[in-house]
């Protein structure tokens, strides 16, 4: 398949005016042996997309073509691919581009934690190239980070499972997740109503916790067994003392968690896993002595041997993020960041119709 020497993509050029972005062209990355182009199909738009794209993160390399839950048609093999990915494979990339895949890190499959990762977007490499993701029209990165995906999987559906929901499949995973375990999602938005369903799905007792009872009927559609409004039911945590096994925190911020409260919802040896990616200023308190019996800790992302474990787990137990599809091009992508300044989704955005702007 011909393609162009540069890519296109809608851009933000100007962090104060992210709700404004650009149609522009820009230079790929040098193509390597083990790389891969892809043509993008779709693409979700994940919370740590809007925080880069307003610099909440600090300033980012101009243009940021942001991106990182793309599905894709591969249309290029670097000479010395061997993962057994070919052109006219569709697969999926989440937020990591690139690890050395040599320290023990990536050899343990943790490769989300190398020391040399590069993520999808607005990251540089060791040359310098800062990263572009999948609001263009193509992407290219190493072979490694691209899953082939299951053949019954709807692209503009599980393109939210491939940063939000591997996020929280990972540590639900890593956590021992399953039958017999009581299990709480605390925020149920983007990536916690994947939680839910995900827990669910990997045969967890599923305790849905929110500030409000404003999203109790969405929660036991998505699965969840039981629902803890904490702002409503002052006692909650005396109520389900010592009961979860597990949480993982889901929120965008930590702020609003009392951090007091829940470790008392906890059995002993209880796990407290927060994947939130808050404001860089972002700080926590903590009392150790409330933390006895319990641990506290935070995860990223996932690696691509759980990304292929996710996919297989929707695949066969049907999960189906709750998304809104929105058409791609300038005005698209701003609406959207508009929407997310407001919290205005239900609960993933996905970007659709390249074919109509590129």
């Amino acid at each position: 398949m011909a393609y162009p020497e540069n890519f296109t993509g809608i851009a933000v050029v100007d962090n104060k005016d992210y709700t404004h972005p650009k149609k522009v062209d820009y230079a790929p990355k040098t193509f390597g042996d083990h790389d891969i182009d892809i043509k993008v199909e779709c693409c979700g738009v994940c919370g740590s997309d809007h925080h880069f794209a307003k610099g909440a993160w600090g300033e980012t390399p101009k243009p940021t073509v942001l991106g990182h839950e793309i599905i894709g048609e591969i249309v290029k093999v670097g000479p010395k691919c061997d993962k057994g990915l070919k052109v006219g494979d569709r697969v999926g990339v989440g937020a990591q581009a690139f690890s050395c895949l040599e320290c023990q890190r990536c050899k343990d499959d943790n490769e989300q934690y190398c020391r040399q990762a590069v993520w999808t977007v607005s990251t540089p490499y060791a040359d310098g190239y800062a990263s572009k993701g999948g609001f263009g029209n193509y992407v290219r990165l190493h072979e490694h980070f691209a899953a082939k995906i299951p053949e019954n999987l709807k692209s503009q559906e599980i393109a939210p499972l491939l940063c939000g929901g591997i996020t929280v499949y990972s540590p639900l995973l890593r956590n021992g997740c399953g039958p017999g375990k009581k299990v709480g999602i605390v925020g149920i938005g983007g990536i916690g109503h994947m939680g839910i369903m995900i827990a669910k799905a990997m045969g967890a007792e599923v305790f849905a916790i929110s500030r409000s009872s404003a999203k109790k009927a969405d929660a036991l559609k998505l699965g969840a067994d039981h629902y803890i409004a904490t702002k409503e039911e002052p006692d909650w945590a005396k109520t389900y003392d010592d009961t979860l096994d597990l949480v993982v925190v889901c929120a965008g911020s930590l702020t609003d968690i009392d951090f007091n409260a829940l470790p008392m919802a906890m059995k002993v040896n209880g796990r407290i896993v927060s994947i939130a990616a808050p404001d860089a200023s972002e700080k926590l308190t903590l009392s150790p002595i409330g933390l006895m019996g319990v641990s506290i800790s935070n995860s990223a992302i996932g690696s691509m041997k759980e990304v292929d474990q996710l996919l297989k787990l929707a695949s066969e137990k049907n999960i189906k993020p709750w998304i809104e599809t929105v058409p791609m091009s300038e005005e698209g992508l701003g609406e959207v960041f508009a929407r997310m300044d407001k919290g205005d989704v239900k609960y993933r955005f996905t970007m659709t119709d390249y074919d109509k702007v590129f």
